[in-house]
């Protein structure tokens, strides 16, 4: 089945054709407009920058979908696009246009949740997870521990109660001086810095809940800075990115604990733009090996934002027979 799909919930424009059956899945094509250098002038996301942007880009990107396919629209059997949650205005863009295409060339609309999108990017792999398996997403919008009982059910067992880690990553990364976006730059400096430097507090709730909580975290580096800025003091950046990526990553591992010992469940998939951090990632390798969990990480290049993980999970959506009319419109939760 050729699945012609769009991502523009946030700050990237994405345009894929995915061949999906149940046997095997292919990436035929996955184009990528991204708004970082536009985005890095003011130090984040601006939505209505990011939505002119999305305008400016989606047609351009859809024909180079279609010719590194090499299909036509006519060849394709399903239009899909992402449709909740992100920015309203991004959102839209996508999915005004993903309704447009669709209905001038008669092929089913299928709209995709972001966030089962991040999780579909594992369906890529070889051998791919089936569920039932636990999820953690966390990305610059999300985090999010879910347990998926089918290809379609969602339940969400545990999230953020404020900063999403991405987030979190970001302003800290701010905060010490690095650029927009900075979760790649604190990654490379976690590497030679101390993680038990600074005893940051965790973002892992204290109670009963598989819930996080990452504006403390961040408050506690703001904290930290200024003090030593006002005391006239130097700093280690490396130092604070290895000691609060260590708070991260010891959270993640606290509640996935949790997680699993209620779920039960043996595979876990770990998604989103923050599933590239070098130091989660061995974090979770250790942890699976530990508990004799069997892991799925996306490749790198589908853990961020994109429209081959959205044609992913419209498949599934598709063979489920929940299929969009032209009133399918943007949901921001």
């Amino acid at each position: 089945m050729l699945i012609l799909s769009f991502e523009s919930s946030c700050d990237e424009t994405s345009c894929a054709v995915v061949d999906m059956s149940d046997e095997s899945r292919v990436i035929r094509s996955n184009i990528i407009a991204s708004q970082i250098s536009i985005h890095a002038l003011y130090g984040g996301v601006v939505p209505e920058i990011a939505s002119r942007a999305h305008c400016e880009a989606i047609s351009s990107i859809t024909d180079q979908a279609l010719d590194k396919a090499n299909i036509t629209l006519d060849e394709i059997d399903a239009v899909a696009v992402t449709y909740t949650p992100g920015l309203v205005g991004a959102l839209l863009v996508g999915v005004n246009f993903a309704k447009a295409l669709a209905y001038s060339v008669g092929k089913p609309l299928v709209g995709v949740d972001h966030i089962k999108g991040h999780v579909a990017a594992s369906y890529f792999l070889t051998p791919a997870p089936k569920p039932p398996f636990l999820a953690f997403v966390a990305s610059g919008g999300h985090t999010s521990l879910i347990d998926v009982k089918s290809y379609t059910d969602f339940d969400t067992i545990g999230r953020t109660r404020d900063d999403a880690m991405g987030e979190a990553f970001d302003k800290v990364a701010r905060v010490i001086g690095l650029g927009y976006p900075g979760g790649a730059e604190m990654d490379k400096l976690a590497s030679v810095g101390d993680p038990k430097a600074i005893k940051f507090p965790s973002p892992a709730i204290p109670d009963d809940s598989l819930d996080f909580s990452f504006s403390g975290l961040k408050t506690a580096v703001i904290n930290h800075v200024n003090t030593l800025k006002m005391k006239e003091l130097s700093y280690n950046k490396a130092d604070i990115a290895a000691s609060f990526t260590y708070a991260i990553t010891n959270s993640v591992i606290n509640k996935l604990s949790s997680a699993v010992e209620r779920t039960r469940r043996i595979k876990l998939v770990a998604a989103g733009g923050v599933s590239a951090n070098s130091h989660l990632r061995a974090s979770l390798k250790a942890f699976s090996i530990r508990n004799n969990i069997s892991l799925y990480l996306p490749d790198l290049s589908l853990c961020g934002d994109n429209a081959a993980m959205i044609g992913a999970q419209a498949y599934y959506e598709y063979k489920a027979g929940k299929i969009a009319d032209l009133r399918l419109n943007a949901v921001v939760n």
